[in-house]
C-alpha cells in the first residue's frame, strides 16, 4: 500500500506490477459483512445482559463500527489484491480471456 487505500503502482521490493488489480468494492463488502457478523450476536449479549439506554448502544457500537471497519478496510483490501495475484487474475501473469475467440 503506498496511502491508506492506495495500492501501489510495483511492489517496492520484487518489483511485481500492481496497477492492473482490481479490488473494487469487494474490500468494502467484505468489512462489512465481517464487522456485521462480529457486532451483531455482541449489541443481543450487551442488550441482554445491561439492558443500556438505546442512545448508548447507538452511539457504542456506531463507534466500535467505524474503528473496527477503518482498522479491516486496508487489510481486506491488501487480501483482494493478494488473491488475484496468487490466482493470477487480472494480468497477474494469467491469460485474459477477455481477448480469446473461444477455441
Amino acid at each position: 500500500m503506498n496511502g491508506y487505500l492506495t495500492v501501489r503502482d510495483t511492489c517496492p521490493v520484487c518489483g511485481e506490477e500492481l496497477y492492473h488489480q482490481r479490488a473494487d468494492d469487494g474490500p468494502a463488502w467484505a468489512t462489512i459483512l465481517v464487522t456485521g457478523h462480529l457486532l451483531a450476536p455482541l449489541m443481543l449479549i450487551v442488550f441482554e445482559v445491561f439492558r443500556p439506554e438505546g442512545w448508548m448502544m447507538a452511539l457504542g457500537f456506531s463507534i466500535v463500527f467505524l474503528l473496527l471497519a477503518l482498522f479491516l478496510l486496508p487489510r481486506l483490501k491488501g487480501m483482494f489484491v493478494a488473491i488475484q495475484w496468487a490466482k493470477r487474475m487480472y494480468g497477474f501473469g494469467g491469460e485474459d480471456i477477455s481477448h480469446t475467440n473461444g477455441t
